[in-house]
């Protein structure tokens, strides 16, 4: 049996090490960027911004190739980066990369920056075997998203989703009108706003948009959107179609959320059946797989 002690010095010691490592990294940002073939946008005391790493967080951000020169996106792009680099000196001067929450936190952006890649890279593989008759049959067998795409007009009520959401829900759940939502979350002290706002049957889960076919067009339904809750009531729709090469781009995107979708599962099986639980955490887990059996 393992000392208490000496496993808690060798995890200080890694710990330790970690710091160290992430702590060197940090404060040689700004010089191994200098030396690098990349040219630089801007500095910010002693770290600088390169050209490759302002395109990338272009990409982050998902701003168009088209938008990428104009003076007010790179204005505000440029302002928030600086502004970064600036915070980021900032805490390394004040050595908050070696306090243990803080690594925890550094160390866990790594892994899902590195688990996101992974899968990336296994969905890319996949789309890359995708031909255009496979989109054709995508489009043909999802009519719902192309041909007979609906845009609707939606009445909503939307309030913040937190630790009571299930209890707010549950509240609701038999109200049949927006009036009465507003009503009852007016009554149990939930902040919450009224707004119109249009939904894309193309952007729609099929187990949403299948339950909203099955009711009557009266319902008020619920759904989650980010951080809030919304309940809602289609006003209208029409038949919009998604047609030609827009079609085909978005069958592409659709499929690659499916592809993202099956191989996050697979990786989850395959992890869970890898993974091997200790202590109360055993018991946990153990009657937790129980209950999926």
């Amino acid at each position: 049996m393992k000392s208490p002690n000496l496993a808690l010095s060798r995890a200080a010691v890694v710990l330790g090490l970690c710091g160290i490592l992430v702590a060197g990294c940090g404060k040689n940002s700004g010089e191994q960027a200098a030396n690098s073939n990349s040219q630089v946008v801007a500095h910010v005391g002693d770290q600088v911004i390169t050209a490759q790493e302002f395109e990338n967080e272009l990409r982050l951000l998902n701003i168009p190739p088209d938008k990428q020169k104009e003076p007010e996106i790179v204005k505000r792009v440029l302002n928030e980066m600086v502004t970064r680099k600036y915070l980021l000196a900032q805490a390394l001067g004040a050595k908050l990369d070696r306090e243990p929450n803080v690594l925890l936190d550094i160390l866990r952006s790594r892994e899902q920056v590195l688990a996101n890649a992974f899968l990336s890279r296994s969905v890319a593989k996949k789309l890359s075997a995708i031909s255009k008759a496979d989109l054709d049959k995508y489009i043909a067998d999802n009519p719902l998203k192309f041909a007979g795409r609906k845009l609707m007009t939606v009445d909503q009520i939307a309030f913040p989703l937190g630790a009571n959401a299930q209890s707010i829900i549950d509240s609701t759940k038999d109200a049949n009108s927006l009036e009465e939502v507003d009503q009852k979350l007016t009554a149990l002290g939930i902040p919450h706003g009224r707004s119109t706002g249009t939904l894309n049957s193309s952007e729609i889960p099929d187990e949403l948009m299948s339950s909203m076919r099955a009711k009557k067009p009266d319902d008020v339904f619920f759904v989650r959107s980010g951080q809030n809750g919304v309940f809602l009531k289609v006003k209208s729709e029409e038949i919009r179609p998604l047609e030609g090469e827009a079609a085909l781009n978005a069958a592409r995107q659709l499929m690659r959320n499916d592809f993202l979708k099956a191989e996050s599962g697979m990786v989850s099986v395959s992890a869970n059946l890898e993974a091997k639980y200790e202590g109360v955490y055993s018991k946990i887990m153990s009657a937790e797989e129980g209950k999926r059996n």
